[in-house]
């Protein structure tokens, strides 16, 4: 379950591995950044998770306030997708997701290190998962659909929980940091497949087992594994592995997310059906479906989505969007 957030986040914290005396002199930068990273996700697993929330609400607010490039790239995708919405409310949604965004990596520290009874304990409230556990105890496999939508740590480790489960993920150059995912990872039962042939491989695999394969489906794929469709009304390039995995094996699939909530309180599972349309045997038509699984996730909790990602950077006339 790689995602974008971390890829930026990992650029002020890159995690520490046993690496020999060569590795350390040829990273000498991502060794000091792996030790500042295990600072600081053992200080966010210890801290009370209402304090964390609130200090993401500072720290975001002080992002908003700032010239960046989250913040612009954040107004600049709220914009294009919620056209309808006043400047006001567009300001307040920039606000509310660079709050949300801060607390997705201050909460880093709860997933990856706290014992997985504790993780798991933060949620508090579950919504949709009877049709989910229906299709988990059919035996026939499943795809799951975890969009970057508040924490999607927590997320995958409760559902990773009801049977075998491999999600696919872009190894970090930095060797220690594949080494930590797969550490933290490999405690909720979950295994990782890498973005390649061998891990699709691996995909195949466990549907023909009756398993769980997830996938973020909100990343820019490369040119080869993707096709263009509507995101919330613009143009997105958009993965078509679901796709053609579902050409393989037609299997249901859902969409959810752990929805944040206030004061600290933990998290909600929801657990959506995909829209139909992903079905389709077209592949345009089940890869808009896709998209429209994703936005039918945002629409419940559209702060919490990580819209500081650029995810309309490739144009199919190849535009700048972001300029």
């Amino acid at each position: 379950m790689e995602d974008c957030f971390r890829r930026r986040s990992m650029m002020l914290f890159r995690p520490r591995s046993k690496l020999t005396i060569r590795n350390q002199r040829a990273h000498p930068i991502s060794t000091l950044n792996y030790i500042l990273l295990r600072v600081f996700l053992v200080i966010c697993a210890i801290l009370p998770l209402r304090l964390l929330h609130g200090i993401g609400a500072v720290w975001g607010r002080l992002v908003y306030w700032l010239p960046n490039r989250s913040r612009e790239t954040t107004y600049r995708n709220l914009v294009a997708c919620f056209p309808e919405k006043s400047p006001a409310q567009l300001d307040a949604l920039v606000l509310q997701s660079l709050q949300h965004t801060a607390c997705t990596a201050l909460e880093m520290g709860k997933s990856w290190l706290s014992p997985m009874d504790k993780v798991l304990g933060l949620v508090k409230d579950t919504e949709g998962m009877a049709a989910f556990e229906e299709a988990v105890s059919a035996g026939k496999g499943l795809i799951l659909l975890a969009p970057h939508h508040s924490n999607w740590e927590v997320f995958g480790y409760y559902t990773a929980t009801k049977l075998d489960s491999i999600f696919m993920y872009q190894p970090p150059k930095f060797p220690a940091m594949d080494t930590l995912l797969k550490q933290t990872r490999s405690r909720g039962g979950i295994d990782l497949a890498p973005a390649n042939r061998q891990g699709v491989a691996s995909l195949l695999k466990t549907l023909q087992r009756g398993g769980l394969v997830g996938i973020l489906p909100d990343q820019v794929p490369n040119d080869n594994g993707g096709l263009y469709a509507p995101f919330f009304g613009n143009q997105a390039l958009t993965m078509t592995l679901v796709s053609k995995l579902l050409s393989r094996h037609q299997v249901p699939v859902f969409c959810g997310f752990a929805e944040r909530l206030p004061a600290g309180k933990g998290f909600r599972v929801i657990m959506q059906k995909a829209h139909p349309a992903i079905y389709s045997a077209d592949l345009a038509e089940s890869v808009a479906g896709l998209n429209q699984s994703v936005e039918a996730c945002v629409l419940r909790a559209v702060a919490q989505y990580q819209w500081e990602y650029k995810r309309f950077r490739r144009q199919p006339d190849g535009s700048n969007f972001y300029r």
